[in-house]
């Protein structure tokens, strides 16, 4: 588990689990949360459970999403349940014992917080709901329920890291329709043609234009460090059939 002394406020705490200290086995070992995965749904189920405990949480306080690469964002409130997940990429909330939850395994989690006026948010950003303004999204909504972007952090988690992130010819484009600067999150790849793309980087720019108060990012690597972090593309250069997702979450504490 890797917290920031920083975003842990007040009421307010925050982990980004690594795949340590779960009981799962095989491709899975050990701490692996994606009820998505092909691991038995009991092991994920005891999984979350453990990082619930870790926060002094119950068991039934974890709010994930299905997650669609979208920049949608969902607003968690009483009427909502654990076991009936939307489909969005981010959510928020001002529920106090609320655990807001990202899965990810090479994709960045962001999460995001508000000490003065209790409100968090979390999101999952891969390249395609950074590029589309899912952490924007997440912000507004944040705003809407009664934040102000001065009063936010935001931490942008484990992720993938540059020297792993081969992206080909045409990746490239849309990036630098949007701004002509984001070249500069692309180094030229060791194959002619082919790109390094610097995702952790290219969010915390997105978030540099928000005006929020602090901005955090953990310099980790989930392809590389197979110890440490579960990684989708590390599964697919293997040829593995699939992969953990380990857990990012952060909640307002009674």
């Amino acid at each position: 588990m890797i917290q920031l002394d920083e975003m842990n406020t007040g009421r307010i705490r925050h982990a980004f689990y690594t795949r340590r200290g779960g009981v799962s086995k095989g491709l899975y070992r050990s701490l692996n949360c994606g009820l998505g995965s092909g691991d038995t749904r009991k092991a994920v189920i005891a999984n979350r459970a453990r990082t619930m405990a870790a926060l002094d949480c119950d068991a039934g306080s974890l709010f994930t999403c299905n997650q669609i690469h979208s920049a949608t964002v969902h607003v968690i409130d009483n009427r909502d349940r654990p076991d009936a997940p939307p489909h969005a990429d981010g959510m928020v909330t001002f529920l106090k014992n609320i655990a807001l939850g990202v899965l990810s395994a090479d994709c960045a989690p962001v999460l995001f917080s508000d000490p003065a006026d209790s409100i968090i948010g979390a999101c999952h950003a891969g390249w395609r709901g950074a590029l589309n303004g899912v952490m924007e999204a997440t912000v507004e909504a944040m705003i809407e329920l009664g934040s102000r972007a001065d009063n936010i952090q935001a931490a942008v988690g484990p992720c993938i890291g540059q020297v792993s992130y081969e992206v080909g010819p045409e990746f490239p484009q849309p990036f630098l329709e949007q701004n002509r600067n984001n070249a500069a999150y692309f180094n030229a790849g060791a194959r002619e043609g082919y790109f390094q793309f610097d995702l952790s980087n290219y969010c915390i720019s997105r978030l540099s234009g928000l005006g929020l108060g602090a901005l955090y990012r953990l310099d980790c690597d989930t392809c590389r460090d197979e110890a440490n972090f579960f990684s989708y593309r590390r599964s697919r250069l293997r040829n593995e059939p699939d992969y953990g997702r380990q857990l990012s979450t952060i909640v307002i504490a009674e």
